[in-house]
């Protein structure tokens, strides 16, 4: 897992898993892992998923790169505590699921919370068998 700049501004951790590195045959299968985790998480909670690709694909506008096959966001929170209104703009989190034809591209923004960043990153690394 490596932590990037996207856009110039943006903190992501990101990691590339091949399709053989995986028992995993497609995003949805990803985010079905994804969610027992959350579930299992003592704080976090699932919020739901969002298909980008379906959205994207669906605007007479909408641009996708052709070596994305699926793209989807889990959505879930991990916030124990409202200090005050203005937390609330960097939550919930999610984390991105794109299938190309060889690999898995799973990414996260970092998250001001480390225990966040940390059970994410752990769970992301759970895709990958062992």
């Amino acid at each position: 897992m490596k932590q990037i700049t996207v856009m110039e501004k943006y903190p992501v951790f990101t990691i590339e898993i091949n399709k053989e590195e995986t028992n995993y045959k497609n995003v949805d299968e990803i985010l079905a892992y994804l969610e027992q985790q959350i579930d299992k998480h003592p704080i976090a909670v699932y919020i739901g998923e969002f298909d980008h690709y379906g959205h994207t694909s669906s605007l007479e506008v909408g641009q996708i790169n052709p070596e994305i096959k699926d793209a989807k966001n889990i959505i879930c929170c991990f916030g124990k505590a409202l200090p005050k209104a203005e937390v609330l703009a960097v939550r919930p989190r999610s984390i991105g699921v794109a299938e190309l034809v060889d690999k898995f591209v799973i990414s996260f923004l970092e998250a001001p919370n480390p225990e966040a960043n940390q059970a994410m990153e752990s769970w992301v690394k759970g895709i990958i068998k062992s």
